[in-house]
C-alpha cells in the first residue's frame, strides 16, 4: 500500500502504477499532489499508489527527485486507474529548473488543514523552504532566512548565527523565548515553563523547512503568545544508500565553517546525519568563537502503517564575549570592546523517539518521547556602568544545568457528521524538568575557567543556588467541522496543570567603608506555584476557490514567570518581588492565496491583548538612585496589519522556464499602547520591541545555473522600556533603538555536483544595533555586524 495522507468519506478510488519510460521499472517515493488538497499519496516499492476522493476534477502533479514534474488534469465519476511513465533519470537539472520545481512542490505541500497528527485549519501559518531562501546559510543569517515572514523583529548581533533571536508583535526577540520552539515536532528550549530560551538552534544548512504558526498555536503546542516555530530537518534521501554533501565557507573576520552530511535509504531503513563546525574571530575585539553541532536521525518503516524514528543532537560552543556599550561608546566606535575576560560556554544534548501508526484509513496515532540534558556557563564582568574599566577583580559566574523529559501523544480521527467530513484531534503532553542555577565568584584571571572560587572569595556579593523542579500535564483537543465544501470552523480547548518550584538560597552581604564585612546572612526560599486553567480558541476558514482562502481565529495565551525573573542577581536592574504570570489572547483575520500563479499573497490584521505584561520601568531605589525594575507593567494591546506579496515577474513578462524573476515585499505596520497601569506615566505609552514599520523587500533573478538575490530591510525606531525612554542610562539597557536599514546580496552558481555561493551582508556598511542586552552578552548595546563577505563551496556525491 502507498502512504496515504488524503481522506474523504466518498468511495471514488484513484489508483495506478508509476514506471520509468523505456525500462518499465517501477518507481517508488513518487509524491502525488493536487492543487486543492496538497499531498495525496506516495508510491510504494511496486510503483503503486491510491487515494480516495469525492471530487470529480483534479490537477494531479507527480514529483520525483531529479525528474521534471508531470501534470495531469483528470475528470472522474467512478473508480479510475491512472498510470504514469516518467522520463529516464536526468543527472543534472539546471538550478533554475530545480528552484522552480521545488517552489511548485512547496506551494502544494505548505501547511494545509491537516498535517500528520496536527491541525492547522483557520490559523495564520507560514512555511519557509530554507533551501530556496537564497540566504547566507553558513552563518544562519536570520534576516535573510525569515525575509518572507511578516512582522518578525530579529536580533542579529554576531556574524556566525550561534543563537536565534526572533520576536514579533511586541514580543521580546531574546533567544526566541516567546515562541514554543521545536525541532521535528519536539521541544528544544531549556525549560518550556521556567526558562523557555533557545540557546540551541539547528544549522540552517541542515533544514528542509521552518514552520511558523502564530498565537493560535497555543492550543496544540504550548501557551506562548508568539506561537510555534518548528525546525524541520532534511529527510533521508530516497533511492540511494548513501549521499554525501559537504559545504565549506570562508568569510570576513576569520569565519570558517564546514557542514558535512550523510544520508541514505536501504529498504525499510533510512538515516540522515551531519556535523557542522564553525570558528571565527568575530567583528569586534574579544569575540572569537568555536562551535560544533552534530545530529543523527534513524528511521525504520515496519510497513505502510507503522514507522519508528529516533534522533539525537549535540551542540557545544565556546565564545568570548566583547560586552555591551553605552550610547556614547557606540557613537564613538561601534565595534570597540572594553571587556576582555567575558566567556560563554554551552553544551546542549537533545534526544527523541517517535512512533507513528495508522490505526485505520481514518485514524492516525503518534507518540513522541523527548528529552534534554544541557548546561550553559556565563563568566565575566557585568558592571552597571558599562564604560567602567575592568579592574581585574574576580568575575561573576552563572552556571545553569537543564534536565527535562516528556512525551506527547496525538490521535487524529476522520469521521462524518450529516454527510460532512470532520476531523478530530486529541492530545496529551507530560513534561517534567529538574533544573538548577548557581551564581557566585569566578576567577580573577582572563581565561575560560568555569569553576567557582568560594574559598578565595567567600564574601562575594552575588551568591545564589536554586533548584527548579517543574511539572506540566496538558490535555488538548481541536475539531474541524466542514460546514460546507468551502467553509469550516475549528474550535479547540487546552487544559493546563502546572507546578513550578523554586528551592534554594541567596546571600546578603554588606560591607563598611573600609571593605570589612558587617553583615553576612543567607536567605533560604522555597516557593511552590500551582496553576490549572483552560484555554479556548476558535478558527474558521472560507475557501471560495482553490486560489483564495479567508481565515480568522481567536485563541487565549499564557506565559509563566521564568526563574531568571525571580532569582538571578543582575547589576543592571532589580526584580519586582510581586512579579506574576502574563495572560491574554490573540486574534487574526486574513486572506491568502494566489492570482493566476502570478501573485501570491498573505495579508492579515491581528489584535493581541496582554494582561499584566512584564517589562522594565524606572524606579527610585532606597539609596536614592534611579534603577530599572523588571515586573508587571500593566495591560496592553498590540494591533496592526501584516502582509507578504510575491510577484512572479517571469510568468508575467519573460515566460521562459530558463529564467526566474521574482519580487517580494514583506510589510508590517503595527501600533501598540499600555491601556492600564498602576505605575504613573505608563498608560498610553508604546510597548517595547514594537517598530511601527517593518519592511523587507527584494528580488531574485536566475538564468539556468546562476541565481542572484538582493534584499533591503528597514525597521523604524523602537523602545526597550515601558516609559519610552529615548536617552540611555549608564548600563545601556534602557533607551531607544534607532531606526535602521540594511542591504544584502547573495548569489550562487551550480555546475553538475558542485555549487559556489557568494554574498555580501550589509553592503552599505551601516553602523546600527538592534539590541540592548539586560545580561550577557552585555549589559548594554550589542552592535550588529558591519559589511562582511562570505564564499561557500559545496560538493554533493
Amino acid at each position: 500500500m502507498s502512504l496515504l495522507s488524503f481522506y474523504s468519506h466518498a468511495s471514488n478510488k484513484i489508483y495506478g502504477f508509476i514506471y520509468e519510460q523505456g525500462s518499465n521499472l517501477p518507481l517508488s517515493n513518487v509524491s502525488i499532489y493536487d492543487d486543492n488538497y496538497g499531498l495525496l499519496a506516495i508510491s510504494n516499492t511496486e510503483g503503486y499508489y491510491e487515494f480516495y476522493s469525492d471530487q470529480f476534477t483534479f490537477n494531479l502533479i507527480f514529483s520525483l527527485e531529479k525528474r521534471p514534474l508531470i501534470e495531469r488534469q483528470v475528470t472522474i465519476n467512478k473508480d479510475s486507474q491512472i498510470d504514469i511513465k516518467f522520463p529516464v533519470l536526468i543527472e543534472e537539472l539546471s538550478e533554475v529548473l530545480i528552484t522552480t520545481k521545488n517552489r511548485k512542490t512547496f506551494e502544494l505541500k505548505r501547511l494545509k488543514d491537516v498535517e500528520g497528527t496536527s491541525i492547522y485549519a483557520g490559523k495564520k501559518s507560514e512555511v519557509i523552504l530554507v533551501s530556496q531562501s537564497m540566504a547566507n546559510l553558513a552563518s544562519n543569517n536570520s534576516r535573510q532566512i525569515y525575509s518572507q515572514i511578516a512582522g518578525l523583529n530579529i536580533y542579529q548581533n554576531d556574524d556566525a548565527g550561534l543563537q536565534l533571536h526572533i520576536g514579533g508583535r511586541g514580543l521580546d526577540p531574546n533567544r526566541t523565548s516567546n515562541f514554543n520552539t521545536r525541532q521535528n515536532g519536539y521541544d528544544m528550549s531549556a525549560d518550556v515553563l521556567g526558562y523557555p530560551e533557545s540557546y540551541y538552534s539547528p544549522p540552517a544548512e541542515a533544514l528542509e523547512e521552518i514552520q511558523i504558526v502564530r498565537g493560535a498555536a497555543s492550543l496544540q503546542y504550548g501557551t506562548q503568545f508568539g506561537g510555534l516555530v518548528n525546525f524541520v530537518l532534511k529527510k533521508p534521501i530516497k533511492n540511494k544508500s548513501i549521499e554525501i554533501v559537504t559545504r565549506n565557507t570562508t568569510g570576513s573576520y576569520g569565519l570558517f565553517t564546514n557542514f558535512t552530511s550523510l544520508s541514505g535509504t536501504n529498504k525499510k531503513f533510512s538515516y540522515y546525519t551531519y556535523i557542522n563546525h564553525k570558528k571565527g574571530d568575530g567583528f569586534r575585539d574579544n569575540s572569537k568563537y568555536d562551535s560544533t553541532n552534530s545530529h543523527m536521525y534513524l528511521s525504520y518503516d515496519f510497513d505502510s502503517k507503522t514507522k519508528l524514528s529516533s534522533e539525537i543532537s549535540y551542540l557545544t560552543y565556546l565564545a568570548k564575549q566583547a560586552g555591551g556599550l553605552s550610547d556614547n561608546m557606540f557613537n564613538q566606535n561601534p565595534i570597540q570592546s572594553n571587556r576582555s575576560r567575558n566567556w560563554f560556554e554551552l553544551k546542549w544534548l537533545l534526544y527523541n523517539i517517535k512512533l507513528e501508526h495508522k490505526l485505520s484509513d481514518n485514524t492516525n496515532f503518534s507518540v513522541n518521547f523527548f528529552g534534554l540534558n544541557s548546561e550553559r556557563n556565563a563568566l565575566g564582568i557585568r558592571y552597571n556602568r558599562v564604560d567602567q574599566i575592568d579592574s581585574g577583580e574576580e568575575r561573576d559566574l552563572i552556571k545553569g544545568d537543564f534536565n527535562n523529559y516528556g512525551f506527547e501523544t496525538r490521535l487524529l480521527h476522520n469521521y462524518t457528521v450529516l454527510n460532512k467530513k470532520s476531523i478530530f484531534l486529541f492530545g496529551l503532553k507530560y513534561y517534567k524538568s529538574s533544573n538548577s542555577s548557581i551564581q557566585g565568584p569566578g576567577t580573577n584571571g582572563s581565561g575560560a575557567n568555569f569553576d567557582f572560587q568560594y574559598e578565595e572569595y567567600p564574601f562575594y556579593n552575588n551568591q545564589s543556588n536554586y533548584n527548579y523542579p517543574n511539572l506540566n500535564v496538558s490535555l488538548f483537543t481541536e475539531n474541524i467541522f466542514y460546514i460546507s465544501d468551502v467553509f469550516s470552523i475549528t474550535p479547540g480547548i487546552r487544559y493546563e496543570n502546572i507546578r513550578t518550584e523554586s528551592d534554594g538560597y541567596f546571600s546578603q552581604i554588606n560591607f563598611d567603608g573600609a571593605g570589612n564585612v558587617i553583615f553576612d546572612n543567607t536567605v533560604y526560599e522555597n516557593q511552590i506555584r500551582k496553576r490549572s486553567f483552560l484555554l479556548f480558541g476558535l478558527g474558521s476558514s472560507y475557501k471560495p476557490s482553490k486560489f483564495i482562502e479567508m481565515y480568522a481565529n481567536f485563541s487565549q495565551n499564557y506565559r509563566s514567570v521564568t526563574f531568571t525573573d525571580i532569582s538571578i542577581f543582575n547589576p543592571a536592574f532589580v526584580i519586582d518581588p510581586d512579579i506574576s504570570d502574563e495572560k491574554g489572547y490573540t486574534m487574526d483575520l486574513g486572506v491568502r492565496g494566489n492570482k493566476n500563479k502570478l501573485i501570491s499573497y498573505d495579508i492579515s490584521l491581528f489584535h493581541l491583548f496582554y494582561n499584566d505584561r512584564i517589562g522594565f520601568t524606572q524606579i527610585v531605589s532606597s539609596d536614592g538612585n534611579i534603577k530599572s525594575q523588571r515586573g508587571n507593567v500593566g495591560d496592553a494591546v498590540i494591533y496592526g496589519v501584516e502582509s507578504i506579496v510575491d510577484f512572479n515577474l517571469n510568468k508575467l513578462f519573460i515566460r521562459d522556464n530558463n529564467f526566474i524573476l521574482n519580487y517580494f515585499i514583506n510589510t508590517s505596520i503595527i501600533d501598540s499602547k499600555y491601556v492600564k497601569s498602576e505605575i504613573n506615566g505608563i498608560t498610553g505609552k508604546r510597548l517595547e520591541f514594537v517598530p511601527k514599520i517593518n519592511i523587507k523587500t527584494g528580488a531574485k533573478l536566475g538564468y539556468k545555473n546562476i541565481l542572484l538575490n538582493i534584499q533591503y530591510t528597514y525597521l523604524s525606531n523602537q523602545f526597550t522600556d515601558s516609559s519610552n525612554s529615548i536617552e540611555s542610562n549608564l548600563s545601556g539597557v534602557i533607551g531607544q533603538i534607532p531606526s535602521y536599514d540594511i542591504l544584502d546580496f547573495s548569489s550562487s552558481y551550480k555546475f553538475k555536483n558542485y555549487k559556489l555561493e557568494f554574498g555580501v551582508n550589509n553592503i552599505l556598511d551601516n553602523n546600527y544595533f538592534v539590541r540592548r542586552a539586560t545580561g550577557y552578552p552585555g549589559p548594554g548595546i550589542i552592535p550588529s555586524a558591519p559589511r562582511n563577505y562570505y564564499l561557500t563551496f559545496e560538493i554533493k556525491f
